[in-house]
């Protein structure tokens, strides 16, 4: 694992059918998690509420890496994960969504950033989580100790130059991408589904037709991130 301070001009790379764009390393490269753990602890202000967004695309470890920083920070730490806000399936369906799902427009992108704003004032502590098992939100799935000075947000969208989640960035005190080349990307993507009991084709199948689509478009679109980690 590399961490790389300040995220660079990406370049192309390809997998298959399908252009990513990755960024080059970078020469003075950060240590590791313990190290960023403590840059973000030294963030934080007495009395104040610490947001810091890990994004990066789907299959890139973010709820893993997450879970790991939050560990290394300390318990004042507190894991928000962006997929409590998947638009239900039966609405997906009804909007010929379903298929897609994933994609920007099916997540409930006001809702998020409306649980942001309340988390970072104080003013709620529940949140939605989401089971990849039942594919379905739980929704008092986690909840906010008391305590906690660093939010740590993690999705796929939270650093997305695009209309309505643009506006994200402007909440976060620091944010982290986690780099990870497309073959990685591709080969986690269809394991994923292999877990849910899909064969080998059809897993392969569903990634490429929607997550990775989804995978480059959120690289096409992301905007710099503070440290940016080689996942």
């Amino acid at each position: 694992m590399v961490i790389m301070k300040t995220k660079s001009k990406k370049a192309g790379s390809q997998t298959g059918s399908m252009t990513f764009e990755t960024q080059p390393p970078i020469s003075d490269a950060g240590t590791d998690v313990k190290h960023l753990a403590s840059e973000i602890r030294s963030l934080s202000a007495a009395g104040s509420i610490l947001t810091i967004a890990v994004a990066g695309p789907p299959g890139s470890g973010k709820s893993t890496f997450s879970a790991a920083l939050a560990t290394q920070i300390g318990p004042s730490c507190c894991v928000v994960p962006m997929d409590g806000f998947h638009l239900d399936n039966s609405v997906l369906q009804d909007r010929g969504l379903l298929a897609r799902k994933g994609a920007p427009d099916t997540f409930d992108c006001a809702g998020f950033s409306h649980l942001v704003d309340d988390l970072k004032r104080g003013s709620g502590t529940i949140f939605p989580t989401f089971d990849r098992d039942s594919d379905s939100v739980v929704p008092a799935g986690g909840h906010v100790p008391a305590g906690t000075t660093v939010l740590l947000f993690e999705g796929n969208y939270l650093l997305f130059d695009e209309t309505g989640w643009r506006d994200l960035a402007a909440k976060w005190d620091a944010a982290i991408w986690l780099d990870v080349p497309p073959a990685i990307l591709e080969a986690r993507l269809i394991q994923r589904w292999r877990d849910q009991g899909m064969s080998e084709a059809d897993a392969t199948a569903r990634a490429r037709m929607n997550d990775l689509t989804n995978a480059r478009h959120v690289i096409d679109k992301a905007l710099p991130a503070k440290w940016t980690v080689s996942n």
